[in-house]
């Protein structure tokens, strides 16, 4: 076979690759990917805190966004495992995760580490990478589904580093957003007013839309 023909195979099998759409994308995270009303904070939203509406999150504006660059809108599935992030040790992947393995996405976007306790050890940070790793390895079986993890929007070494760890052990891409969390801008509060702290202190749209970008700008080509 001529150098020219292997050539000429290569570009259309990596092409036919890049123009493969993603059908299902996994959001999995914490308040700032999905949150319910809670009235004692007044938030009144069903969706990542503390956008404006649905829309304004960052996984819809990723999916929006990944649909104009891939000509096809995937089927998403967005969940809050905060718990997880508050009790990774022992935590009953096959149950309280049966939706999201089920779900058997081909893109998974893992957005956790804000509400995980201090990692004051270095037992602690190797018992959080390990449950991290083991949390993707579940949603992972054996398939081969990209793998997105971002570090903390309030970034945090500790958590950072065991994050890219387990990202590094299911061979996922890591997104490194800790820039974001420096600007006053990416803050809801800087947007508009909120009576509970807590919520301003999350991304507002433009953090949100700061987010997507990021991780749509670390796709696989």
């Amino acid at each position: 076979m001529s150098r020219l023909l292997i050539f000429i195979i290569a570009c259309f099998v990596s092409q036919a690759f890049a123009q493969t759409p993603f059908k299902k994308v996994l959001f999995l995270g914490n308040s700032i990917t999905k949150h319910g009303p809670k009235a004692d904070i007044d938030w009144r939203g069903n969706w990542g805190m503390a956008a404006s509406a649905e829309a304004k999150d960052y996984a819809h504006v990723f999916t929006a966004s990944l649909a104009q660059k891939q000509g096809s809108t995937p089927e998403i599935l967005v969940k809050n495992i905060a718990d997880f992030e508050r009790a990774h040790q022992g935590y009953e992947f096959a149950t309280k995760l049966k939706e999201a393995i089920d779900f058997q996405a081909d893109l998974i976007v893992l957005a956790i580490g804000e509400n995980v306790p201090a990692l004051k050890t270095a037992e602690d940070k190797t018992k959080f990478e390990e449950a991290v790793t083991k949390l993707l390895t579940t949603l992972k079986s054996d398939r081969k589904p990209a793998i997105l993890v971002r570090s903390c929007f309030w970034a945090n070494a500790a958590k950072d580093e065991a994050l890219r760890g387990a990202c590094a052990a299911v061979d996922g891409i890591s997104v490194d957003i800790s820039v974001l969390g420096k600007n006053e801008k990416n803050f809801a509060r800087s947007e508009r007013p909120f009576k509970h702290a807590g919520v301003a202190n999350h991304p507002g749209d433009a953090g949100m839309a700061a987010i997507a970008g990021a991780l749509l700008k670390a796709l696989p080509k």
